[in-house]
């Protein structure tokens, strides 16, 4: 397996035998979203197989489940496999709200740790966000 390095700090991606995992660090919101949204666009072109490692985040909003789902389409469009990695309880809550259990099909996992660190995450939870 390889790292493949990316300009994106909130980023890591491995890639080993057309499997290419992402793992995303920080908060999947609308600022994050327009940050990472060019390179998952390039990998969902590229890889066989993705897996989009979620457990590293600490907050996911609407964009960023629009990301993820517009993700998700796009690799089974073109015949690839998907596969969502998260664990986190209020993202799993937010994905079950929207109705989008079948289109992102999260589940829990144990791929690789990074090679590379992602930023820190918060100890506390983002100032003025409430739960969801």
């Amino acid at each position: 397996m390889h790292l493949i390095r990316r300009r994106e700090p909130h980023l890591a991606v491995r890639s080993s035998g057309g499997l290419t995992t992402v793992e995303l660090y920080g908060e999947l919101d609308l600022v994050l979203v327009q940050r990472v949204r060019p390179e998952l666009d390039a990998l969902v072109r590229e890889a066989g197989a993705l897996t989009v490692d979620l457990r590293h985040l600490t907050f996911c909003d609407a964009s960023g489940l629009g990301l993820l789902v517009r993700c998700a389409q796009r690799v089974r469009q073109r015949g690839a496999r998907w596969r969502l990695v998260c664990e986190q309880p209020m993202i799993l809550r937010l994905i079950r709200l929207a109705a989008l259990d079948e289109t992102l099909c999260p589940e829990p996992g144990s791929p690789a740790p990074a090679t590379i660190p992602g930023p820190a995450a918060p100890r506390s939870g983002h100032p003025g966000r409430l739960p969801v």
